[in-house]
C-alpha cells in the first residue's frame, strides 16, 4: 500500500507563487506516474498535470499551461508541483495520486490518492 503525503499549501495573494510537494514515506515513487489533481468547493475534481516515470515526460491542463510546472526528484522521492502567477480560480484543494503504469494520464485511472493540501488564492 503506498500512501502519499503533499505539503505547501498555504494562502498566498494574486500572482505569487507555490511549490507543492508530493512525497511517500517509507516507500519509493520510482515506478510510480504522478498526477496533481484539484477540486474547488462545489466542483469536480480535475486533474492538472502528471509526470511519466519512464522517460519524465509531462502533460498540463489548458488552465495552467505556463504557468504550472511538475517535476520529479527521485534521490528525493519526491514530486514538485510550482504553481507560478496564481490566480483566484487556482483555489482548491490539490492532491496528488500514483499509478503503477510507464506513462501518465491526464484522467483519474490512479490507485493511489494523498490526503490534499489546501491551496487559498485570495488577496
Amino acid at each position: 500500500q503506498l500512501q502519499l503525503v503533499e505539503s505547501g499549501g498555504a494562502l498566498v495573494q494574486p500572482g505569487e507563487s507555490l511549490r507543492l510537494s508530493c512525497s511517500a514515506p517509507g516507500s519509493t515513487l520510482d515506478y510510480y506516474s504522478i498526477g496533481w489533481f484539484r477540486q474547488a468547493p462545489g466542483k469536480e475534481r480535475e486533474v492538472v498535470s502528471c509526470i511519466s516515470y519512464t522517460d519524465g515526460s509531462t502533460n498540463y491542463a489548458d488552465s495552467v499551461l505556463g504557468r504550472f510546472t511538475i517535476s520529479r526528484n527521485n534521490a528525493k522521492n519526491t514530486v514538485y508541483l510550482q504553481m507560478n502567477s496564481l490566480k483566484p480560480e487556482d483555489t482548491a484543494v490539490y492532491y496528488c495520486a500514483a499509478r503503477g503504469w510507464p506513462m501518465c494520464v491526464m484522467t483519474s485511472d490512479y490507485k493511489y490518492w494523498g490526503p490534499g493540501t489546501q491551496v487559498t488564492v485570495s488577496s
